[in-house]
């Protein structure tokens, strides 16, 4: 038996990444997944992935900026799955600048990236939730720079829109208690990721050297360890919890 047999999972952002993870993991566990991301090649190599863990994937190239697009996607995947029981808000993309270079465009392409696409996939799969009930819940993924500040990498517009996933978490799950509605969120710290393999690589020089140093555990961490998280918190065995932020840093926040 599986922690999600039976359960139909929707997964933003599975093209590469966390997301890709999280498809593959969620899947060996029994759960239905849907995933989108912008590459259709990159989404046939995940739904491959999840198809030799023995599961099912309904895969969709969407642009998530599009509010429109993603309530007719949601609806797809419900009346193909017969329902969603699982929203695992995975998509986002930062820009990164100092405030005073930081061009206005990437202050707007990062809100638009990491903030408004986690609600519109939350505004769709919402009624679909609602209509599950008991054991619905959703999965927002934060970070660390969302709660503390960090150093190194100029990233204002990125802790604003983790803050505002933070936020966001303990609102829903509010609003969703009363539906049955689980809402909770994992906040990652410094992962190995594709994105960030580079700068990790790169060691004191770069712009997480510092951050590196400070780590408790003294290792970044792995994609793997944050969809673990993910896993329990969209399980039965966290039936009671909600609304909270589940750092996933290695000890880096309990520095502060």
């Amino acid at each position: 038996m599986g922690r999600l047999d039976g359960k139909v999972v929707v997964i933003t952002g599975t093209s590469s990444g966390q997301g890709q993870v999280a498809a593959v993991r969620f899947a060996q566990e029994g759960a239905k997944i849907a995933g989108c991301g912008r590459s259709a090649e990159r989404q046939q190599e995940t739904a491959r992935l999840v198809a030799e863990a023995g599961g099912e994937m309904h895969s969709t190239v969407l642009d998530l900026t599009d509010p429109e697009a993603v309530v007719a996607w949601m609806d797809e995947v419900a009346a193909h799955f017969g329902g969603i029981d699982v929203l695992y808000n995975n998509a986002g993309e930062p820009k990164f600048g100092p405030p005073d270079v930081m061009p206005v465009e990437d202050w707007k392409f990062t809100i638009a990236n990491e903030l408004d696409i986690v609600f519109y996939a939350t505004r769709a799969a919402w009624p679909h939730l609602k209509k599950r009930g008991a054991g619905a819940n959703i999965i927002m993924v934060g970070s660390v720079s969302g709660m503390i500040g960090v150093g190194g990498l100029p990233q204002s517009a990125h802790s604003a829109t983790k803050q505002g996933i933070v936020g966001m978490t303990r609102q829903l799950a509010a609003e969703g208690a009363l539906d049955g509605i689980r809402v909770n969120c994992v906040s990652p710290g410094l992962i190995d990721t594709p994105a960030t393999s580079q700068f990790i690589e790169m060691g004191a020089p770069g712009p997480l050297g510092s951050l590196m140093g400070r780590l408790p555990l003294g290792r970044p961490g792995v994609s793997i360890e944050v969809v673990n998280a993910a896993l329990f918190l969209a399980s039965d065995e966290a039936s009671y919890i909600t609304g909270v932020n589940l750092p996933v840093d290695g000890g880096l926040t309990v520095l502060q």
